[in-house]
């Protein structure tokens, strides 16, 4: 059954999502899409068509860098000058071939970027998550537009565009491909060109616009990286694509390739950096010309830039110029939602440019209708600071220029569509300050009310559990009241009050009143021990919620931590020097030295933030453009992995209390577990380097996915069973001895090993279980550093122990009366009180295990491959639970690991009172690693808040406070499994136990 006290925990879980709800409600907007479409029965907001088809191929992740006659220095062998067409006729055709470097907006994720190049519109920051569910596009779009003039569309490649358009192609001129196999490298990609080619060789196919979307650039780099050999294979079979398509064009058919955006140095995608952000364009028409030869564009209407690394500047758009220009070329209206302008080069159809003017002109007027309808809707509010700026610009537009005055119209036509993008990028980071006050108020509320609580339950002794069901009773009937004065607040308020809805006001109300209540109920009585309590918090825990102030901290959180960490076991340290007896002075000090060196061999363990570059060193993988583990990684992996269990059966051993349960599970089980997560991953690296011929891909690939499904299979159908049905580790012997002074009455003497750590070794085989399922999640450099903070876990459990000997020694020979107390009671950890600075390692730990397995608070660093650890597709829910578990595993494991402070050789005397102690610190220390990371998230939040007009708040801020908020709720929910599950059933047995030895 359930641990007494859990109510507490789910209360304070309860008040975490109520304020990050809120918080993230505000803070995290998403932006107003206008349904409305542009429409021209008469013909006023469209040019004649330069094209009668458009053939639109996608390559996915097409960096620019890939098609640029002038690369980064020194060029890659790999993905530099290899898809070579577009180039080429660029230099021998100038007037019917283009090529652009586009600025993809953040996130550059398939789906947000489809969105931008279709539509012209912007995304938000949230926008991402829709990546693995995105619903249909309702905004007016290109594809929109082609429909409504009655145009056939073909389509082959990623569904994600059958996603957002699932109405809008030709039924049997469709052939879609999932997106999210990135570990199939070819079959997208053979399916587009086994489509395509008939289509273009048929003259006579009923299609207007031909789109195709390659899939293997993108999968070769999220999973081998761009300077890989397969990166070269797969560019050179799009240079023969490309070189076919173009054979077979017709004159009136106009193509388009382009990138929907870039990737990172080691493949991956979804962040803001400059590769990331950076996708090709190239667009050439085989019959008319696009640019008139003798065409003099004015420079101010040419935007260039330098690529990273590269000397010579090159021709720099907006991804979302797209829209309109596809529109116009090809007799459609521009996209009433569009912000993105048109591409001068491809409207100078004549010396003057009179066809640009006119271009530019419906461009011009279709973004100011734009924001005339935005400012009339509901949010219109938004543009109040800026709408003044805009107008004065729009004055300056004359659309009756004379021809000298065109120069000038022109640049003032630009200026106007350009600010309207800036203001509106700008304006979709706009924020409800209602209801992040909201949010706030509740995170505060909620950490005070915490830290009380927690206080609270460390000045109370075996009556805390009645205490507990007294306030329950309280803070339960102040959550309905709270939500009836929250209606009553929003009846009342709702109209002074914007964006703060039904659901908000509830969810405030109930959590407010449940924390003053709490509050008021736990408020400290102001006693020597909790004074002591109080004065105890670690300045660790004020330094790393300080850091969230400073983007340069932040930025470089991971050094920050790894400081802090070490830094946290000084106190331990001087306590071992100043130990009363050799044995705990060499135990503190020897444990407190495995413990600092595993967290500095966790640290040489590193991915990079684009911020940290150059002063950071990717030793995670084997280089930064290389997503594949290092030779000693390799070598490292199964001896790890074999000699991992039996470590930790040797810091039961001490204890003799590898028994029970423990020695099924330590030797035979979690080796296992641990060598079928450590082979996954090996023949994974053996698949993708391509060390065999190809035709064992297929079978590595089922080698792997069985050895997966069967270390987690392993874990949870074996070895939580086990857990559960033998769940303490002891070996209990009876023996019956004759007494010489009465042999007629045999004495029976029961032997019971590993009695002495009786709460706190099954719940390390508990803890252990769940690093079996961590562990085949985790690529193998990551696997490396679970071993090392499982290490680090146990030191630290060891000086805790010590620690609290000395303790515990002290205050004996401190009361006056040593031999007598020692006599009645010995020298238990459990009349030790918990501290909170022995929590804080353990927090620290959690952090940085996240950051040595290879994560940062930044999208890019999210390792995609666990998703397809246990199928060789995408599978919902297995696909992102994976990915959870590679991401926040950590978090959740260390967390999990926070009982064990009260757990850990504690022997079950005298009961009841031992039982009760052990619960009661079970719940204090879960509550403690609770309230960490709830200070972090508020620190967080309160910065992101504060700093929400700091230009690094998309790029810093928000993503590390996103990374706070999903942390409290993992580290939330492994405490709450922890107590209920783990504690609970512990406490049960242990009680059966001595019930069934004395029946009495």
């Amino acid at each position: 059954m359930p641990t007494k006290g859990l109510s507490l925990l789910l209360w304070v879980f309860f008040v975490h999502l109520a304020g990050i709800y809120l918080y993230t409600r505000g803070f995290l907007l998403t932006r107003l899409a206008l349904s409305d479409i542009n429409t021209c029965d008469d013909g006023s907001c469209k040019l004649p068509p330069t094209h009668k088809r458009a053939v639109v191929l996608v390559i996915d992740a097409l960096r620019f860098d890939f098609l640029s006659p002038h690369p980064p220095e020194p060029p890659s062998p790999y993905h530099h000058n290899v898809l070579r067409l577009p180039q080429e006729l660029t230099a021998a055709n100038p007037t019917h071939s283009f090529l652009f470097e586009m600025f993809s907006d953040p996130p550059t994720t398939t789906l947000q970027r489809l969105k931008g190049i279709t539509t012209g519109s912007l995304p938000t920051f949230i926008d991402m998550g829709s990546n693995f569910g995105g619903s249909s596009i309702s905004e007016d779009s290109f594809i929109g537009q082609l429909q409504a003039a009655g145009k056939k569309i073909a389509f082959m490649g990623d569904d994600t565009w059958t996603t957002v358009f699932p109405d809008s192609f030709e039924p049997n001129m469709t052939f879609p491909y999932d997106s999210f196999n990135v570990e199939d490298l070819h079959t997208v990609d053979e399916g587009v060109i086994e489509h395509l080619f008939p289509l273009l060789r048929d003259q006579s196919a009923p299609w207007d616009v031909l789109i195709g979307h390659f899939l293997g650039v993108d999968h070769v780099g999220h999973r081998l990286g761009p300077d890989h050999p397969t990166m070269k294979t797969k560019q050179e079979q799009m240079d023969r694509v490309l070189r076919q398509v173009v054979g077979l064009l017709d004159d009136d058919t106009l193509l388009v390739l382009l990138g929907d955006h870039g990737m990172d140095r080691k493949g991956d995608h979804g962040g803001d950096s400059d590769h990331e952000t950076s996708a090709a364009l190239w667009i050439y028409s085989k019959g008319r010309q696009l640019l008139h030869p003798k065409a003099a564009i004015p420079p101010h209407l040419l935007t260039t830039r330098t690529f990273p690394g590269a000397s010579v500047e090159n021709r720099h758009i907006q991804q979302i110029d797209l829209a309109p220009t596809l529109s116009l070329l090809l007799g459609l209206p521009v996209p009433f939602n569009n912000l993105g302008t048109i591409i001068p080069e491809l409207f100078w159809h004549d010396k003057s440019g009179r066809d640009y003017a006119r271009a530019l002109t419906l461009n011009t007027q279709q973004i100011k209708r734009y924001l005339d309808t935005y400012r009339n809707s509901a949010s219109g509010g938004e543009l109040d600071g800026a709408w003044d700026d805009l107008e004065r610009i729009w004055q300056t537009v004359n659309f009756q220029a004379t021809p000298k005055e065109q120069s000038a119209q022109w640049l003032a036509m630009t200026a106007y569509t350009r600010q309207a993008l800036s203001v509106c990028r700008m304006l979709w980071a706009q924020f409800n300050v209602s209801l992040i006050t909201l949010g706030l108020v509740l995170l505060v509320t909620g950490t005070v009310a915490s830290v009380l609580l927690y206080l609270k339950l460390g000045t109370l002794q075996e009556s805390w559990e009645s205490w507990s069901a007294e306030v329950k009773r309280w803070y339960v009937t102040s959550m309905f009241s709270g939500a009836l004065l929250g209606f009553v607040g929003y009846i009342t308020l709702s109209r002074y009050v914007k964006g703060v809805g039904l659901v908000d006001a509830l969810l405030f109300g109930s959590a407010l009143a449940s924390s003053l209540v709490v509050i008021v109920s736990a408020r400290p009585s102001f006693s020597v021990t909790s004074i002591r309590s109080l004065t105890s918090v670690p300045l660790p825990l004020i330094l790393h919620a300080l850091a969230f102030a400073s983007n340069s901290f932040t930025v470089w959180e991971d050094r920050v931590v790894t400081y802090l960490l070490i830094t946290s076991i000084v106190p331990s340290v001087l306590i071992g020097l100043a130990a009363p007896t050799s044995r705990l002075r060499y135990r503190i000090l020897g444990f407190s030295a495995l413990f600092a060196g595993c967290v500095r061999l966790m640290a040489a363990s590193t991915v990079c933030r684009e911020e940290q570059q150059p002063f950071c060193h990717v030793t995670f993988f084997a280089s930064s453009s290389l997503p594949s583990p290092p030779p000693s990684v390799l070598a490292l992996s199964v001896p790890v992995a074999l000699a991992l269990p039996w470590i930790v059966k040797r810091f039961l051993k001490t204890s003799q209390s590898d028994k029970g349960t423990a020695s099924i599970v330590l030797p035979l089980i979690l080796p296992g577990t641990l060598l079928m997560g450590t082979a996954y991953w090996v023949l994974e690296h053996l698949d993708s380097s391509e060390a065999l011929d190809p035709e064992w891909t297929g079978t590595l690939r089922f080698v792997r996915t069985l050895c997966a499904r069967v270390a987690f299979s392993g874990v949870l159908f074996l070895g939580y069973a086990l857990w559960w049905l033998v769940t303490l580790c002891l070996k209990i012997s009876t023996d019956t001895r004759t007494d010489s002074a009465a042999p007629d009455r045999p004495r029976r003497e029961v032997t019971v090993l590993g009695f002495a750590n009786a709460y706190g070794a099954p719940y390390a085989v508990f803890w252990c279980l769940f690093l079996g399922l961590v562990y085949p999640a985790t690529q193998l450099t990551g696997q490396l550093v679970l071993a090392l903070a499982t290490i680090a876990v146990l030191a630290h459990l060891e000086v805790v122990d010590s620690v609290r000997d000395v303790r515990g020694l002290e205050a004996v020979f401190a009361s006056g009366n040593p031999s007598a107390i020692l006599q009645q009671d010995g020298l238990q950890p459990s009349n030790v009180p918990l501290r909170f600075s022995e929590i804080t390692p353990l927090a620290l730990l959690a952090m940085h295990a996240f950051f040595a397995t290879g994560h940062q608070a930044a999208i890019p660093s999210i390792q995609w491959k666990a998703a397809f650890v246990l199928t060789p597709t995408l599978t919902y829910p297995l696909s992102p639970l994976l990915v959870t578990l590679n991401t926040l595993g950590p978090h959740f494991l260390i967390a999990l690991a926070a009982p064990l402070l009260a757990l850990w050789n504690v022997a079950p005397l005298p009961q009841p009172t031992a039982d009760v102690r052990v619960r009661l610190d079970a719940v204090r220390a879960s509550l403690g690693m609770m309230l960490y990371h709830a200070a972090l998230l508020l620190s967080s939040a309160v910065c992101s808040a504060w700093l929400r007009r700091h230009l690094m708040v998309w790029k810093i801020f928000a993503p590390r406070f996103m990374l706070s908020a999903l942390t409290v709720v993992v580290v939330d929910l492994a405490v709450l499994f922890g107590v209920s599950v783990g504690v609970g059933r512990i406490s049960e047995r242990v009680s059966k136990l001595f019930a069934a030895m004395n029946p009495r």
